[in-house]
């Protein structure tokens, strides 16, 4: 190859282990977000309990209030016509994809040479490899659009849709649970995270298209990368715990050393996160395996066509209608089926 050549391919923008997408995103992003803070990124000093929405009494206030609006607009809402909002429910989930993407590739080109460099276990367990001062603003920002994605509960409401079990507690819980893992300082939380911004990447922009009316034959397949999802953060959470406590309390026993976080954090990743695998293995079964087969031809597409799809933030964006005989309807999961709205027909399940 000619010198000449040699500096071209030199000169283009190539992905590498330290520029994973070619070019520098931050630069950018520091573009867009200095004019608007008034300092950069990297500057941001997060300060548990003093930073905006940095306090239990702010995040559960929060929380509280969105309980109390979205169950007293249903109310509200009983004896009123529902509003139709495809134009804003396509918006929202544009904008829920976009800001998804985004944050996805800036935590990828932290990420990619910290953990090509130092490995896997300094990246989860070392507060120099999951918890520099880029990743802190990324994680912050991650947290709060936690609050923005309780629209898609708003919807459901304005449109009268059945505000389920695993919608409403997968909202509240997720807030909650990203609200502990930044006061807890956990670096392991960056696995949770780029999992969960992946899936909504994938999620938000299959609403985005169902919302234009564009048919998708993958649904189903949304759902199983959702499950995969939590197994593999359940892994890195368990694993980052465990070595955590057994350096701390019973040195004795096989373990990696410290990981940094804090045990309130570590506890609460547990919990909630299992409980979301559960969840989620119980709706798939309920949805997709009923009486252990798969339905075939003119069947399965009905089933696609009414299934309901959740996901790590929203869970359930919709609700399955099942058939009625004798009154009664055919049972599937307890918490991913409700009847529709006394007086009115069924309508098929859908996010909003």
């Amino acid at each position: 190859m000619s010198s000449s050549a040699t500096d071209i391919l030199k000169a283009l923008p190539l992905p590498s282990f330290e520029r994973p997408f070619g070019v520098k995103l931050w630069p950018l992003f520091d573009m867009a977000f200095t004019p608007v803070m008034g300092y950069h990124p990297q500057d941001f000093d997060f300060q548990p309990r003093v930073t905006p929405m940095s306090t239990l009494k702010e995040a559960g206030f929060t929380i509280l209030a969105y309980y109390i609006v979205i169950f007293g607009g249903r109310e509200i809402m009983r004896n009123r016509p529902a509003f139709k909002l495809n134009l804003p429910f396509m918006i929202h989930n544009f904008y829920l994809t976009s800001i998804s993407a985004v944050l996805l590739a800036l935590f990828l080109e932290q990420l990619i040479p910290t953990l090509y460099n130092h490995g896997l276990f300094y990246t989860i367990c070392d507060v120099k490899g999951g918890w520099t001062p880029n990743l802190v603003i990324l994680y912050y920002l991650n947290y709060l659009t936690k609050y923005l994605e309780l629209i898609d509960t708003i919807f459901l409401v304005l449109k009268k849709k059945p505000l389920t079990f695993l919608h409403t507690y997968h909202h509240g819980a997720t807030a909650l649970l990203c609200y502990t893992q930044l006061i807890g300082l956990t670096s392991v939380s960056w696995t949770v995270i780029t999992l969960n911004l992946f899936v909504h990447v994938v999620m938000y922009w299959y609403y985005f298209q169902s919302a234009r009316g564009v048919r998708i034959w993958w649904k189903e397949w949304i759902t199983r990368l959702q499950i995969i999802q939590f197994v593999i953060a359940l892994g890195f959470v368990y694993f980052a715990s465990y070595t955590y406590f057994t350096s701390t309390y019973f040195p004795w026993m096989p373990n990696h050393g410290k990981c940094a976080g804090e045990e309130f954090a570590a506890f609460s990743g547990i919990g909630v996160i299992s409980s979301y695998l559960l969840l989620f293995i119980s709706f798939y079964i309920a949805t997709y395996k009923k009486d252990g087969k798969r339905p075939t031809g003119r069947k399965a597409a009905r089933s696609l066509k009414d299934a309901e799809l959740p996901d790590i933030a929203a869970l359930t964006h919709g609700k399955i209608v099942p058939e009625k005989k004798n009154g009664h309807a055919n049972g599937t999961n307890g918490h991913a089926v409700s009847s529709a709205t006394p007086g009115r027909p069924s309508t098929r399940s859908r996010k909003a």
